[in-house]
């Protein structure tokens, strides 16, 4: 994949289409009605219980929301008379929602489902309390609509620190991981990661296509998962720190201490950033090893430059 620009550029429309069947199985949902190949689009992370609409207050309403059904709806869907429970029906599903979600083990009638059937609609069935399901829907939408980006960068887990490795073309990013990952920390993603922002949180993760695969120069396309075993991936991991390599040319301006903290905006949260210079003979995947643990101090309370700064000035003053 060829650089353009910034790294962290080509921000995604934050609408995402979901086939159903995966729907049904990421969620724990039974499809009663529509095409199990077909997809869902799902514009908004909201969820919507249409009891105003069906009472036929249709104002304000939530047509782009996942609708979900339990007892209040039902019973009173159920409580109408023939003529109205119909005209309630196709109010509901007229405004062309991107699904109904029966809970609690509801099954709807036979002429919500013509109905649904006739506005293509797809329709589904939750065994949970409506109240837990609502808790799991907002909880998969929240990821799947989250703002994201797609990163030129190779993304590990180091020690427990999700690292995020950042820099030109041909500097060694996937030489560097595979020795990181020959040393038993785990791949997340080679070449482009896709950076969600979830709750103030930065995860990131492999397109499919590629996920656990790398190419490293020489060899071509490796499998890293089938070589060292499904403890060297992860399918998703949080971003805690970014290390960009960059060219080291004898003159360039590098902070040998660190003591100055640098930061890399990505998605509007700033996440702390180191840059090492690469220069032959320097073994990276140990420096970058070294800086990832050396964060993981620096959280904890402990800062060695601090530290060292400390003891002179304690010498100074005997």
């Amino acid at each position: 994949m060829k650089e353009q620009g910034n790294v962290f550029d080509n921000e995604y429309a934050i609408s995402e289409s979901v086939k159903i069947k995966n729907f049904c199985q990421d969620c724990n949902l039974e499809l009663l009605q529509g095409n199990e190949t077909d997809y869902i689009t799902f514009s908004s992370g909201l969820l919507n219980r249409p009891g105003l609409l069906l009472a036929g207050f249709d104002d304000y309403f939530g047509a782009g929301r996942v609708q979900m059904i339990g007892n209040a709806e039902y019973y009173y869907i159920k409580s109408l008379p023939d003529d109205k429970k119909e005209h309630a029906i196709e109010m509901l599903f007229s405004k062309r929602v991107p699904c109904v979600i029966y809970t609690r083990s509801i099954n709807p009638s036979s002429l919500a489902l013509e109905v649904a059937s006739r506005y293509n609609i797809p329709v589904f069935l939750s065994h949970k309390t409506t109240t837990a399901l609502n808790t799991d829907i907002a909880n998969y939408l929240e990821k799947l609509l989250a703002p994201m980006k797609s990163v030129h960068a190779t993304l590990l887990e180091i020690s427990g620190i999700g690292v995020l490795l950042t820099g030109k073309s041909g500097l060694g990013k996937s030489e560097t991981a595979l020795e990181l990952i020959h040393r038993g920390h785990r791949l997340v993603g080679d070449d482009a990661v896709i950076v969600r922002r979830i709750n103030d949180t930065l995860t990131g993760t492999a397109p499919e296509r590629i996920k656990f695969f790398m190419e490293v120069r020489g060899i071509g396309i490796i499998d890293v998962r089938s070589l060292y075993g499904v403890s060297s991936v992860l399918p998703d991991k949080s971003i805690d720190m970014v290390i960009e390599l960059k060219q080291w040319n004898g003159d360039a301006d590098f902070d040998r201490l660190c003591n100055e903290e640098k930061y890399e905006e990505i998605l509007g949260i700033s996440v702390p950033k180191l840059t090492l210079p690469v220069m032959p003979g320097r073994n990276l995947a140990v420096v970058v090893e070294v800086a990832a643990r050396n964060y993981r101090m620096k959280k904890m309370g402990y800062d060695a430059v601090a530290d060292l700064l400390k003891n002179q000035k304690k010498t100074g003053e005997r």
